[in-house]
């Protein structure tokens, strides 16, 4: 079964982690979800899925005003070879999720466990985190606790990527 925005709320809800959701216009940008969020508590997230030479697969979970440079990514992630950004295809088929669309929760959808998981470690020290339940019209806001403990439920042990600033 492929999750969906609601199939994943519910998840969340059956399985006791705590979640609110808003609602709001698509969002594809950070620019446009910093805009148009409003006061939605909790640290927001730039979500990256990428793949490395060896068609490797990995989601990178990073706080959203963290510069991205994918070459210093390369060995905390274990990349081999170089990291490109995946595509639209291989997000959907690996996360069932479209461009603009990509979230820490469509984790859930990588039931053969393809995807290597990686969290800015800022964010799981945060007191919230905000997150699109698999659609840029919402953003659910759980603890770090509750991020962990989905992440366990789907099997995912995520690599924490402590970085100085600037070097994400």
């Amino acid at each position: 079964m492929t999750f969906t925005p609601d199939t994943i709320l519910a998840y969340l809800s059956h399985n006791g982690i705590a979640a609110t959701t808003h609602e709001h216009p698509a969002v594809h940008t950070v620019a446009e979800s910093q805009a148009l969020r409003g006061d939605i508590p909790g640290a927001h997230t730039k979500n990256l899925f990428l793949r490395d030479s060896k068609k490797s697969y990995f989601l990178v979970v990073l706080a959203e005003d963290r510069p991205v440079n994918l070459k210093a990514l390369r060995e905390p992630l274990g990349a081999r070879g170089s990291l490109s950004f995946a595509s639209p295809e291989a997000l959907y088929e690996y996360l069932g999720v479209l461009p603009g669309s990509v979230s820490l929760l469509a984790a859930a959808n990588d039931t053969g466990g393809a995807v290597k998981v990686a969290l800015d470690a800022d964010l799981m020290r945060a007191v919230a985190v905000g997150c699109h339940p698999l659609t840029n019209t919402r953003t659910t806001v759980l603890t770090p606790e509750g991020l962990e403990a989905f992440l366990a439920l789907t099997g995912h042990a995520p690599l924490l990527l402590d970085l100085p600033p600037g070097e994400a």
